[in-house]
């Protein structure tokens, strides 16, 4: 298992590290930039959304505020799942917006040096990489690194007829 260093969540020089949550979504880990998380929390119930896409979980009442929660499972049409004891929500900024993401289960904070971030691989034109930020080697692990703007941004609008 990784050392998770304890460190500000920030950002180095261009020669330093930069941090993600990793988490797993059907067996495959993802990460997202660590300053972009607001909280982690355990799943409960949303309240659902008419007409929304079946992604578009419904919304929740978080502290007042009320947020959009997203299963990024069926966002990036991998296989519906159970919710279990490791399914959280992770509460992200997105700009002035915050937004709840349905993921399988969290792993830890990762430090990854910025020579260690490959840039997303030309996959064809059949196949949208722009939600990608790029690919981390960590040893023998592959974490996908998500645009969390890209991967929120695209429903932005679905959200706005919807609410």
């Amino acid at each position: 298992m990784n050392e998770i260093k304890s460190q500000d969540a920030r950002t180095d020089g261009a020669e330093g590290s930069q941090q993600f949550l990793t988490f797993t979504l059907g067996g495959e880990e993802y990460g997202v930039e660590i300053l972009r998380v607001q909280e982690i929390k355990g799943f409960s119930a949303v309240t659902p959304i008419p007409n929304a896409p079946d992604y578009v979980k419904g919304v929740m009442n978080l502290r007042g505020t009320v947020v959009p929660v997203f299963d990024l499972r069926l966002k990036f049409g991998m296989e519906r799942k159970d919710y279990d004891r490791f399914t959280v929500i992770v509460v992200v900024n997105v700009g002035a917006r915050v937004v709840g993401l349905i993921v399988d289960s969290v792993s830890d904070v990762l430090d990854v040096e910025h020579d260690a971030i490959e840039t997303s691989p030309d996959l064809g034109a059949s196949v949208d990489t722009s939600i990608l930020q790029g690919i981390a080697r960590n040893n023998d692990r592959l974490i996908t690194l998500l645009d969390i703007d890209r991967v929120v941004g695209e429903s932005r609008t679905t959200l706005e007829v919807a609410a």
